[in-house]
């Protein structure tokens, strides 16, 4: 019983207890005491070490895709937009952004287009988005899939996440309503789903194929489900995945997409990543979808299928700006108006997040004056992400009892660790699971935050982590591999 219980309105046992059973192991304990070291690191005001004294001298930030706050710099060209769509008094000495701060036309071209489309970015828009700015993902998405795309059907938000919990507000009607969702996952669909009092209906990625989706265990999972009374409505897939990085071929998503066809179930496509891609191609499950219909007349005509982008990702990274936007398509249109009477109760999302989607989706291209900068920047991003995933890949290779399947897209990599059973009988003794019981040594030891793969789900007697690759230049890399050697050696049977 909570002690404040006489004294306030509110304590632990009276408040929403479904909101109390969500986990979001991304921002959990390890990522609050890396953000209390880097305090204790920037009071100390280095090189004058702090008070207590730690064994580094830099907090990395490996837990969370937030390129930005790990010095990847903002593209220009958005940037240089978005300073005008704050400021549209700087259109008043056009040679002055030229000439001073190197301003090309069709940036400033750009940014008057976008002020008189959102009169002020100030202001709120339509609570589906900005019109404009919804037929330029449409033709975004046209030119990425080669099949129509209609501006009705999209709807801009705060970031992908924003979108999910639409979603699942929506789909979920009842607390014996399932969702499928890969294991691992993103955090974010098991807390949604918690927080609504719905089910998680589990299924396994395959480590052994790249984290591909098996059917059969797509299958199983279902049958499971509905035999203990679970009326499963949805397919989650997070295509580059999340945490494992892996690259779904169109074979994979052909299968989910024939799957849900047979059980009328709504696919969840979260894409936020596909831009993020070293091996293959990315295929849309827009794509895929209307490839099916083209082929099979009729048979997917009727499956329901949300895609989901956002701008935080990719070589854009511009996560504080909260811009996202999803694609329905094969939906009831009374379920549509219901989708959008749920956006509108939060009235619009951030009318500037809008407005980078809308760069994001048409950037420069070749010939127009601020491409080669643009070009220059967006790959120089590409390259360095991926060098610092073949870095990190190599490291993995040669630890002692670690498996690591090849960098495919993404921001992470999901790496299998074996431990001694020592360490796993220590971290018993201090209530952990054994990869958290890592995963905190190597912060205390290092200063590098990841997430334990417990945090995502894992196959039982299966024991991960999750980092991304997002940190400049790759010293810290040593730091892991120094720190893993000197634990096996600690905990060696």
């Amino acid at each position: 019983m909570s002690t404040t219980a006489t004294l306030r309105s509110l304590n632990i046992d009276n408040i929403n207890p479904h909101v109390k059973e969500a986990k979001y192991a991304v921002r959990g304990e390890l990522a609050v005491r890396s953000e209390e070291y880097r305090a204790k690191l920037k009071k100390g005001h280095p090189p004058t070490p702090p008070e207590d004294g730690l064994p580094f001298d830099q907090v990395i930030s490996a837990n969370i895709g937030n390129p930005q706050q790990l010095d990847q710099k903002p593209i220009s060209f958005f940037r240089q937009v978005l300073s005008i769509l704050e400021y549209p008094k700087l259109l008043d000495n056009e040679d002055a952004l030229k000439k001073g701060f190197g301003y090309e036309q069709d940036v400033i071209d750009r940014a008057r287009w976008l002020l008189k489309e959102v009169n002020s970015v100030g202001a709120y828009s339509q609570s589906q988005g900005v019109p404009a700015i919804r037929e330029s993902v449409a033709k975004f998405i046209e030119r990425r899939d080669g099949h129509p795309s209609d501006p009705s059907k999209i709807f801009l938000s705060a970031g992908a996440s924003s979108g999910v919990n639409t979603l699942l507000n929506v789909i979920c009607s009842k607390p014996e309503t399932g969702i499928l969702v890969p294991i691992p996952q993103y955090p974010l669909y098991t807390a949604t789903l918690a927080v609504l009092n719905a089910r998680c209906v589990p299924y396994y990625l395959d480590e052994g194929k790249q984290w591909g989706t098996d059917l059969e265990a797509i299958r199983d999972a279902y049958k499971k489900a509905k035999s203990e009374g679970t009326d499963v409505r949805a397919i989650v897939v997070i295509n580059p995945g999340n945490p494992t990085g892996a690259s779904l071929s169109s074979e994979d998503v052909r299968a989910v997409l024939e799957f849900a066809a047979e059980e009328k179930l709504v696919v969840m496509a979260d894409e936020v990543y596909q831009t993020n891609i070293f091996v293959g191609k990315f295929t849309s499950f827009k794509k895929g979808l209307r490839d099916l219909q083209k082929a099979v007349p009729e048979k997917f005509d009727m499956v329901e299928l949300v895609s989901l982008n956002s701008i935080s990702k990719g070589m854009v990274g511009e996560c504080g700006h909260r811009g996202g936007y999803f694609e329905l398509t094969g939906f009831d249109n009374e379920v549509a108006a219901q989708i959008y009477k749920f956006v509108s109760i939060m009235l619009c999302p951030p009318v500037i997040g809008q407005c980078l989607v809308e760069m994001v989706c048409n950037p420069p291209q070749e010939g127009d004056p601020s491409y080669p900068l643009y070009s220059k920047e967006y790959n120089g991003i590409k390259d360095g992400l991926h060098t610092r995933a073949l870095a990190l890949f190599d490291a993995f290779k040669k630890m002692e009892g670690v498996e690591c399947q090849d960098p495919q897209g993404s921001m992470y990599l999901f790496p299998t660790i074996t431990i001694p059973e020592k360490a796993c009988q220590q971290a018993k003794a201090e209530g952990r699971q054994p990869d958290e019981f890592y995963c905190f040594r190597l912060l205390d030891a290092t200063g590098i935050c990841v997430v334990p793969g417990s945090g995502f789900g894992q196959r039982p007697g299966t024991l991960h982590f999750r980092t991304t690759f997002l940190a400049p230049g790759t010293e810290w890399v040593g730091r892991i591999t120094e720190f893993h050697k000197k634990f096996m050696d600690e905990f060696r049977d």
